[in-house]
């Protein structure tokens, strides 16, 4: 777990959201590890992370989902220490994920419905960002 002197950076929480979508369904794919290896080494947002955090956001996420009330503690981190501007990004990063192997399962599909309402995004901005996913992962 986090040391609870150091909050988790945005960029942990972006990290964290995106391994909570690909754990979500209890089985993690290698292309949902490959989309977000690929995220965190190549976006701007993750220009001066620590890409070996990406292990320790692994274990918290592991960790939290283990727990009855996981999932709400992670929000609660989420809502703690992501800033509010970064929301959309974080849903957009959760949903590649999400369609990163090409298909959408329902338990992702309940994460991505809970974490739309847990940080309060428009439905039509959420739609979009859905679109967009959808339209970066079609398979031939």
């Amino acid at each position: 777990m986090t040391d609870d002197t150091q909050p988790l950076s945005p960029q942990d929480c972006l990290v964290a959201l995106m391994i909570a979508v690909s754990a979500s369904d209890e089985n993690v794919r290698t292309a949902e590890l490959v989309k977000i290896d690929s995220a965190v080494n190549m976006l701007p947002i993750f220009a001066d992370y620590d890409a070996d955090r990406v292990r320790t956001m692994s274990s918290l996420i592991f960790e939290l989902f283990d727990q009855e009330d996981g999932l709400d503690a992670l929000f609660g981190l989420i809502r703690d220490n992501l800033p509010e501007r970064l929301f959309e990004t974080a849903y957009a990063l959760a949903c590649d994920v999400a369609a990163a192997d090409g298909t959408l399962r329902e338990a992702e599909l309940r994460l991505l419905e809970e974490i739309r309402y847990e940080l309060n995004l428009d439905r039509l901005h959420a739609a979009a960002i859905e679109r967009g996913a959808r339209a970066r992962h079609l398979q031939p």
